[in-house]
C-alpha cells in the first residue's frame, strides 16, 4: 500500500522508520511527539506551514523511498 497524504504519521513510520529522519530534516520535528501520531501527514505539514504542492511532492518522495527499499 502506498503512502498517502491522509495517512497517520504513525502508520507511515510503521512502513519505514527511516522516514522519520527524512521528515525531521524537512523541519517537522514533531514526529516524535505523541500528538503527531494522531495527525495525518497532510495535517502535520500544514501545521508546519508547508503548501499543498509540498505535501504532494513529499508523498511522492516517501513512496519512492519505500519502493527503493523493496528492490534492495
Amino acid at each position: 500500500m502506498d503512502i498517502t497524504k491522509d495517512m497517520l504519521i504513525s502508520d507511515i513510520l510503521e512502513k519505514d522508520q527511516s522516514i522519520a529522519g527524512v521528515l525531521m530534516n524537512m523541519g517537522m520535528h514533531c514526529i516524535g511527539c505523541m500528538a503527531a501520531s494522531g495527525e495525518s501527514l497532510e495535517q502535520a505539514m500544514y501545521v508546519h506551514g508547508f503548501p499543498e504542492e509540498a505535501v504532494d511532492k513529499t508523498v511522492e518522495m516517501l513512496n519512492e523511498i519505500v519502493a527503493s527499499k523493496k528492490t534492495e
